[in-house]
């Protein structure tokens, strides 16, 4: 058997190419193994994150790829149509982390009646929460529009929801208002979203290019909209937080600038942007900073106890999930035409900010 596999040029994004990988047969997979057929796939702006610091934050060693190639990691949902392990059927199906492909071999390990792992070697050096697997057959959540969302939104929302408490604990540096550039991408928001409806005592501004900005206005989540254009408009006269989703180093450097010693946090989210530059230590203000989700959740796993995560998180998506039938347009795409086009598209910011893309490598 082979699994068809859409890889990327490490070194130059912009090139792509479909190749095979032969996989072993159903009676040749390693002990407790499964061959998974990847059904669908969620592609977002977050996708082109990972490939930007593919080898920074390992992601490349996920599913490798040859000859100076890469597959981007994505979330989605695949079917077991073989098996080694004696607790998992053929016909499970999971939701998790997959490559860009038509098939994946998975090393089940820490099975359970929710999930499972994925223990291959070569997975083990990036955090866990890329390596597990739940098991959602027959769960209404994971089924239709549903489950689309959760695949669409589900991983950039828990990372809005780790921003947020992130912030909230440690009262917002100060700050009076929030700054969030990309203001039209699903991380910012959803941030925004949680910024806004709890209430909390900040002033939610939505950084955006002018073309999305009525898109923006229409969401209901920011208090503000401000086109990248205008920022020096933005009042000076109290402390700023401002996070960056896309690592757009120009505005980075004009809202320093702007702001001063008033820009009291400055967090780097998500690096889009492919001419991004560190001018970090250069500039006035608070030191621009990544957030890393994992730290976040590791602190707050041992810190909330067992289910604590989860029961704060499936909460805050409760009341996230209403909005989306009218905040995004999923479409569906199939074949590698489709899956190309919508990387490329995806890659050069040609995504309309109310699309959302479901993709599959199977025509």
């Amino acid at each position: 058997m082979t699994s068809q596999q859409f890889t990327v040029a490490r070194d130059d994004l912009q090139q792509s190419r479909l190749i095979d990988i032969v996989l072993p047969d159903a009676n040749n997979l390693p002990a407790d193994g499964l061959l998974v057929k990847v059904d669908r796939f969620a592609f977002t702006a977050n996708n082109i994150t990972y490939a930007m610091l593919g080898d920074q934050l390992k992601y490349w060693s996920l599913f490798p790829a040859p000859n100076g190639f890469g597959n981007i990691p994505v979330w989605g949902f695949g079917d077991v149509i073989a098996s080694r392990h004696p607790n998992i059927p053929e016909g499970e199906r999971l939701f998790g982390y997959f490559p860009m492909a038509t098939h994946l071999i998975i090393e089940a390990t820490d099975v359970s009646k929710r999930g499972l792992r994925d223990g291959a070697a070569h997975r083990q050096n990036v955090a866990p929460v890329y390596n597990a697997y739940t098991r959602v057959g027959g769960d209404p959540a994971f089924a239709g529009r549903a489950g689309d969302y959760q695949a669409l939104l589900r991983p950039l929302f828990m990372l809005s929801f780790l921003v947020d408490d992130f912030l909230a604990e440690n009262a917002f540096f100060g700050a009076r208002s929030a700054m969030l550039s990309s203001a039209s991408s699903k991380t910012a928001f959803g941030l925004a979203h949680l910024l806004h409806t709890q209430r909390k005592p900040i002033r939610v501004i939505g950084l955006t290019s002018r073309g999305n900005a009525s898109y923006v206005a229409s969401l209901g989540c920011y208090d503000d909209v401000v086109t990248y254009d205008d920022v020096s408009s933005l009042a000076t006269d109290h402390p700023a937080a401002y996070v960056d989703m896309a690592g757009n180093g120009d505005l980075r450097t004009q809202l320093h600038r702007h702001f001063g010693d008033k820009l009291v946090y400055s967090g780097r989210v998500g690096l889009t942007h492919q001419d991004a530059t560190d001018d970090s230590a250069n500039l006035p203000g608070a030191r621009p900073t990544w957030f890393f989700a994992p730290d976040q959740i590791r602190k707050r796993a041992k810190e909330w106890g067992p289910g604590g995560i989860d029961t704060r998180f499936g909460a805050a998506w409760t009341s996230f999930v209403p909005m989306l039938d009218r905040w995004i347009n999923v479409t569906d795409g199939r074949g590698e035409a489709a899956v190309q086009q919508i990387y490329l598209d995806t890659l050069n910011g040609r995504v309309r900010p109310d699309q959302a893309h479901m993709l599959s490598l199977a025509a």
